[in-house]
Parts: structure tokens; sequence; C-alpha cells
């Protein structure tokens, strides 16, 4: 399967790592910097891979299957609807747009053109998350309580200066858009993914020079009675602490935990049917960053869902749920009032001015 990369930036060897671990017939790297696809290429044995600097034309001479976008996020939705215009199936890094109108086009674009649509949310497939949701999908927790969500890190000044459309609106959000976005996918999927209304309060403490938030706190009511809490920040001093899942049930309490919900840290059931220590030391891994090793089994689930026509796990409608309850915490915040979901439409855009115009 003919593979190709648009994106040489932070995240990029975790995809190039899970193109090679699944044998892809990797044919193209992209990026608008010469001079990171040249570091990634040295780095991972790519120098017979073809390079450009313009996806479109990328597009036109490889004619890839398969295409995995980890650009700027403000460019995520009009790179993938020209790949999917174009014929190919897509993995897209999160989040998967930054409007609802932008991943309503996706969804919809896919759908016409008969192609995968995958949103990156790679943090489904570690081995502590896919065991709490057998779990969950068996009926262990029994009626489902409340759950959080907590992302508590740090991120430098250095970092933004890396990339400066980081924190902006036009190409970003803030911490719950960026770094936050996995876990509270993890909560919304988790807590049935209905949810009916938001109350949230964002602030910039701690980031000047930034135009989003680097503070998030929600509470989330989901449709089925249950409810969820969000913390997400980027101000912990003076590195990144954790992030956790905790979910909650009249006949089962789980947490997962580590730097990227990558262990389980308790396992509480009324049924009994596991020993909560060899679960904790069966279902946990200890991975050397935050982007854990979830990219290797996205890709493999991808790859077949091309082959046999089936949706993959993570589509495109994920993404969209994870992407508007995001919208719906800045759109509370902003408001300061319950919003209520789903959300017709907002982006990004509409908060601009929120905390000033900081810029680096």
């Amino acid at each position: 399967m003919k593979y190709a990369l648009i994106g040489c930036g932070r995240i990029s060897p975790n995809h190039i790592e899970a193109a090679k671990n699944n044998k892809l017939n990797f044919v193209a790297l992209c990026d608008i910097l010469p001079e990171a696809m040249k570091e990634k290429s040295d780095k991972f044995g790519l120098e017979d891979v073809h390079k450009y600097t313009n996806y479109k034309e990328l597009l036109e001479k490889e004619k890839p299957e398969l295409v995995a976008i980890a650009t700027e996020s403000g460019k995520h939705a009009t790179i993938a609807l020209d790949c999917i215009a174009a014929g190919c199936n897509v993995i897209i890094e999160k989040p998967i747009a930054l409007s609802i109108a932008d991943a309503n086009a996706i969804i919809e674009a896919g759908k016409n053109a008969g192609v995968v649509v995958c949103t990156n949310h790679q943090n489904r497939f570690n081995k502590s998350v896919q065991y709490i949701r057998k779990a969950l999908e068996e009926g262990r927790f029994g009626r489902l309580s409340h759950g959080a969500a907590h992302v508590r890190w740090n991120r430098d000044k250095d970092y933004y200066e890396q990339a400066p459309w980081r924190g902006t609106w036009v190409q970003d959000g803030g911490c719950l858009m960026n770094q936050c976005i996995h876990n509270i996918d993890l909560l919304r999927w988790m807590m049935g993914d209905d949810v009916d209304e938001v109350m949230a309060y964002t602030d910039q403490l701690g980031h000047s020079y930034l135009e989003a938030e680097d503070l998030g706190i929600a509470l989330v009511k989901f449709s089925n009675g249950s409810y969820g809490l969000i913390e997400g920040t980027t101000n912990v001093y003076p590195k990144n602490l954790e992030e956790t899942l905790y979910i909650f049930g009249q006949q089962g309490t789980a947490k997962a935990a580590g730097t990227s919900d990558n262990i389980i840290e308790v396992w509480d059931f009324a049924d009994k049917l596991d020993d909560p220590e060899h679960v904790k030391a069966t279902y946990g891994e200890n991975p050397p960053n935050v982007y854990g090793f979830g990219h290797t089994p996205l890709y493999t689930d991808v790859i077949s869902a091309i082959q046999t026509g089936r949706k993959p796990y993570v589509d495109g409608n994920a993404g969209k749920r994870a992407l508007e309850l995001v919208l719906a915490i800045y759109k509370s915040a902003a408001e300061h009032r319950p919003v209520k979901l789903p959300l017709e439409e907002c982006s990004t855009l509409d908060f601009v001015g929120r905390f000033g115009e900081g810029r680096l």
C-alpha cells in the first residue's frame, strides 16, 4: 500500500515508525521546510523516499493510497479534503479540524469518496485503555456514576518558540485542544459519547505570550445521567506530572494513569473476575514519551479497514466528538453559561481576542 506523510514535525517520528512497522510502501514525505524532511530522512533511513514541499504535487505525482496528515492543526481540514478528493484514505492527527463545519465536511467527503477517514486518537489503543473498555462493554462497572480526565503537564516558552503556530486560535487553540484532547476523547468515549451540557472555565495564567488558554476546567453532563470532570493545564512545575482517567460505576472503579494513561493504577470490581495486581502488571506499559505506543496498532487497524471496507476503530465521527467537546468548553467559558450539545457550529476562530493578542 503506497503511503505518504505530510508534516515532519514533533509527532512525525511516531507516524514514520508506525508506517515502517506495518510494512507500508513509503513513497513520499512532505513539509514546507526541507530541513525538517532531511532530519527525519536521515534519522529513519528514508533517503530513497521522494521529498516534496508542496503536498498537491505529491498527490498528483505519487498517487498514494494512504496519507497521514501531521501538520499544524489549522491546516488539517484543507489538506484532508484535498487528499480525499484525490482518492486517498487519510489518518488525520488530532484534532480532526478546528471547526464543526470543517469536521462535517471531512466526514461527508470521505463518505462520498468511499475512503477511510481516521482521526489519530492513538491512546484508545493503550493496553490499559483497551482493558478498561473491555470491562465497560461487558457491563462490569454497572451504572456509570462519573468519570474524570486530568492532564497535568508542562509546556514552556521554548516549546512554543519551536513552532509559532502553537497557542494561536487560527492554527491550534490552547492546552485543551492540543495537549488534552486525547484524554477528553477517552472520557467522552467511555462515558457513553452523548453529551447534554457543558459548564466550564478557561484561563491563561502562565503563558501571556500566547493567544489561547493554558488552563481549562469543565463539568460535563452525559445523556445517560453520568457526569464528567475535565482538568487540563500546561502550567505544572517543573515538568509533566501525569495524565489520568478515572471511571466510576456502581459496581466498579478503574484508574488509568502514568504519563499518558498507559498504566492501570486502580482496579476494583464487585464481580472479582480478575486479580487487581495481575491486571496492573499485565496491562501497563512504559512508553518513552507522552505519545505512547498507539500509533502502530492504529495504523494496523486503518490498513485492515481499507482492505475489508469496514469503518476504522477511530473514525472521523470520533474525531468530531472530541473536537465538539473542546469547542463546547471554550464556548461555555467565553459566554459564562452552560452550553447544550450538539453544537451546530463553532470554531476556534470564535474566540480570537479572548485572552488578548499575546504572540511570541
